[in-house]
């Protein structure tokens, strides 16, 4: 496996272990619609959290969030709502996401709650 997917799949690994730390409980890694994937669907409280990890050795192009552009909502927003319809949920979804930035002093994790919302 090359170099980036070790260092995405660690970084996913290190992202649910924080939300689990947090008391979020984890329905779903990886789920695929199509050729989209939603790397994390979790509960909290009252919300199905949608949520993009995006991990990075440096920052030099900025902050590992900073990836998560508007075609990368429009395209979570439309694999969640399959997610939803396809369980038959009628809960709030929320879209989370999680940086991990590998530095010099091991991994930083940011969380961002509540990181864009889906425009009508």
């Amino acid at each position: 496996m090359a170099e980036h997917n070790d260092l995405g799949t660690e970084g996913e690994g290190l992202a649910l272990s924080y939300l689990r730390g947090k008391g979020y409980k984890i329905l779903e890694t990886n789920w695929r619609y199509g050729k989209n994937e939603v790397d994390i669907i979790a509960e909290d409280g009252e919300f199905i959290v949608i949520v993009e990890v995006k991990t990075r050795s440096t920052n030099y192009f900025g902050r590992p969030e900073f990836a998560v552009d508007k075609r990368k909502q429009r395209l979570l927003i439309w694999a969640a709502n399959a997610y939803i319809l396809r369980k038959n949920l009628d809960r709030e979804a929320r879209f989370d996401i999680v940086s991990v930035l590998d530095g010099p002093e091991g991994f930083e994790i940011s969380h961002i709650e509540d990181a864009f919302y889906p425009i009508l």
